[in-house]
């Protein structure tokens, strides 16, 4: 992937958690703004998501960087904002996440 995918990618990534992060302060869409927040964070998100698919890049390694960095950010901020609270397994579940984005990537870096 280029420099320009990468951070493509990232900003389909923040999209993506503006959009689950309203989705959860919209109160299952009975606030207005986190609402709106909701639809264009996702909007946006597949958006892009599907810009950066019409280039030469395999849409295991997008998925998997983009469902995994996305599903680590959500649950960090969690932890931040709400006080969630992370168990031994579930910190194990994460790093695993992060492992495994970068085993696939470190695998398919030829196959495109």
């Amino acid at each position: 992937m280029t420099l320009l995918q990468v951070l493509f990618l990232l900003l389909t990534i923040g999209f993506e958690v503006l959009g689950t992060v309203s989705l959860k302060l919209s109160h299952g869409f009975t606030k207005l703004v986190p609402s709106i927040l909701v639809v264009i964070g996702y909007g946006l998100s597949f958006y892009l998501l599907s810009l950066l698919l019409k280039q030469n890049v395999p849409i295991g390694i997008i998925y998997a960087i983009w469902s995994g960095l996305g599903t680590v950010a959500i649950v960090l901020i969690g932890v931040w904002l709400w006080g969630e609270h992370l168990t031994i397994p579930a910190i194990i579940g994460i790093a695993l996440v992060i492992i495994g984005v970068v085993l696939i990537n470190l695998t398919t870096e030829g196959a495109y």
